[in-house]
């Protein structure tokens, strides 16, 4: 009589070992979340603001710097998904990922870890040590995160803000320019505003069930989420509109011009705030850059604008 192999005997099968591990490196790409890396966008940041976006040696420095946080801030999602496993089955969402839905087994992830964490720093401290010490300093933090700082409230906020301005100083740190105050401060509020919306979205998705899925949200209530989000958001605009303005940045693009993009960001601001409260978005800041094409554009032209106010002459 025949017998009808199983889709786990087929693995033993030399024919069928290239689609396991085809199916394999899938689902560990899907693990380190593409989407999300539009965040490590900041890292060009240092290189923008520096006039030094048309300079090829530091670009391509830049460019590696982007993959490597794209290859540290995939990992650590890895890490988070294995440490949140059983909370991540009872996630209306969070169930669909790869390790939660059981398309991939924990041994592939720590084994896709094994290979994506010494090759990432390995590549920083090529770089230069400075920049490795900044993407360590980002790997230990997310860890910190995993493991503590999400359980703390606030705390918990200020952690992943943290990441962002990690991002900048590491963009900062590869190319050799120095690190502005101005955009240290303006990355930390909006980091903040991001985050503290994601937490609303996630308090909004979850009802009754927050403090269930993780403690910490049981802390939060939407009052206090809307008041620092009010103070935060105030924040933001103040201190951008002050760097416009202010004797340093006239000084060094020698003009008055950075002004013109207040409008710019006024808008993608009020457009996010009317996301979170209008479309009760705001849990993936990722996924709005993307599907939202109104805030895409207005954040394309506001780079454009600053490439043009940096750079002609």
């Amino acid at each position: 009589m025949a017998h009808n192999i199983t889709r786990e005997e087929s693995v033993g099968y030399p024919a069928q070992w290239p689609l396991y591990i085809v199916h394999i490196t899938v689902n560990v790409v899907k693990s380190l979340r593409p989407k999300q890396w539009s965040k490590n966008f900041f890292v060009f940041a240092g290189l923008l603001f520096s006039q030094n976006l048309f300079n090829p040696p530091l670009l391509y420095r830049s460019i590696l710097a982007f993959v490597i946080f794209c290859l540290l801030s995939g990992s650590t999602y890895l890490i988070n998904d294995l440490v949140d496993l059983e909370r991540d089955r009872m996630h209306p969402e969070k169930c669909k990922r790869p390790l939660a839905s059981g398309r991939l087994k924990p041994l592939h992830a720590v084994a896709a870890l094994a290979v994506l964490l010494p090759v990432s720093l390995g590549i920083s401290w090529y770089l230069s040590p400075p920049f490795f010490a900044a993407s360590l300093a980002y790997f230990i933090l997310q860890l910190l995160y995993s493991f503590w700082l999400k359980h703390l409230v606030i705390l918990d906020v200020f952690s992943v803000a943290a990441g962002f301005v990690l991002r900048v100083v590491a963009g900062a740190l590869v190319i050799g320019v120095r690190i502005s105050s101005w955009l240290l401060l303006c990355t930390t509020l909006l980091a903040l505003f991001l985050g503290l919306s994601k937490r609303r979205h996630e308090l909004l998705i979850l009802e009754q069930g927050a403090g269930e899925h993780r403690k910490v949200l049981g802390e939060y209530n939407f009052l206090f989420l809307d008041q620092m989000i009010a103070v935060v958001t105030a924040s933001t605009l103040l201190s951008y509109s002050l760097y416009t303005v202010s004797s340093e940045t006239v000084k060094r693009v020698g003009s008055e011009s950075m002004i013109f993009t207040i409008p710019f960001v006024l808008y993608g601001i009020f457009r996010y705030l009317y996301l979170v409260y209008h479309k009760n978005s705001g849990g993936s800041p990722e996924n709005l850059l993307i599907t939202d094409k109104p805030l895409l554009v207005d954040i394309a032209l506001w780079v454009v604008t600053v490439i043009l106010i940096l750079y002609w002459r």
